[in-house]
């Protein structure tokens, strides 16, 4: 995302390709409770291209980048006033975007309700991501919702915000260690919780790790794992996005952002059809490298995560 507002002041034209495995944070909440694919990447590169040139818009990201608190308690007093339209925070919202946002929040809320048996916790919940989710539900599609964020967000028309794979079904990404040992979800490659305050908060997430908490090994692939038609996860082969292959063919360079190279990068190398597809363009291609290194490549040279961006 911070490379984002710098590629702003150089162009639009960019087209963002994020994964939708992400199962840390508020997304995980409502991956648990509602399934689906985890929306909170889309959602974040989302509000980072959205408008900033009027009061109101600044109003709506101001709403949709709002986080609740904490405490369970607080947080789910607060989602209350925001659904039921008292709430300062749709102070310079005007009716017709009140009305559009509101109307998939409450959608959210009434799916909650459905889900009877599960009680959904709101602590920390992003209302970007209930919204997202609401209109996805609604859709049942995950264009429709990110095109409805878009317009909603006003990001810029030559801007686009794909799915690396375009999917209603929950995805879990998997890895296999060089010594055999399997890690399933992308929480616990990256960003693993141990401590006493993540326990008690399950829904924030330690993006602070440190690599003193290393893996046991170094990661030898990446892969998708799905339970959707069974109890069980077991490994899927996900189709790429269409429309990812469509641009990648016309880009003038393809920029791997910085962010955790297996979870971040990786899996959308991973797709069938997508290195075929940059290997065969000629356009320059931008690694760009974190300042310190994360769990996933403690111990890495820059040309040694050269190699596995590579190889998938």
């Amino acid at each position: 995302n911070g490379v984002v507002e710098e590629l702003k002041k150089l162009t639009t034209h960019v087209t963002h390709v994020l994964p939708v495995s992400d199962d840390g944070g508020s997304t995980a909440e409502i991956v648990r409770v509602l399934g689906g694919p985890a929306v909170g990447d889309i959602r974040s590169r989302c509000l980072r291209l959205s408008d900033e040139s009027s009061v109101e818009a600044l109003a709506v990201k101001r709403l949709l980048g709002h986080r609740l608190p904490l405490d369970p308690i607080q947080a789910k007093a607060e989602w209350y006033t925001i659904v039921e339209d008292q709430n300062h925070l749709w102070e310079g919202v005007s009716r017709p975007y009140r009305e559009t946002i509101r109307a998939f929040l409450v959608y959210f809320q009434n799916q909650i309700l459905c889900r009877s048996n599960d009680n959904f916790c709101f602590s920390n919940g992003s209302i970007g991501n209930f919204f997202f989710a609401g209109a996805r539900i609604f859709f049942q599609s995950l264009d429709a919702a990110i095109f409805l964020f878009s317009r909603v967000s006003q990001i810029p028309v030559n801007s686009f915000v794909l799915p690396a794979v375009c999917t209603n079904d929950r995805l879990t990404l998997g890895c296999e260690l060089q010594d055999g040992t399997i890690i399933r979800g992308q929480n616990e490659i990256s960003h693993p919780s141990s401590s006493s305050q993540f326990e008690r908060f399950p829904q924030r997430v330690n993006k602070a790790s440190h690599p003193s908490s290393k893996l046991p090994a170094s990661i030898k692939r990446i892969f998708y794992m799905s339970s959707e038609g069974t109890n069980l996860l077991h490994e899927v082969f996900p189709a790429v996005n269409p429309t990812v292959l469509e641009h990648l063919k016309q880009v003038q360079a393809i920029i791997y952002g910085m962010g955790s190279l297996y979870t971040s990068i990786c899996p959308s190398l991973v797709l069938y059809g997508v290195g075929e597809v940059i290997a065969h363009q000629s356009c320059l291609k931008i690694l760009i490298l974190n300042s310190t290194h994360d769990r996933e490549s403690y111990g890495m040279s820059a040309s040694d995560l050269l190699f596995p961006s590579a190889m998938h």
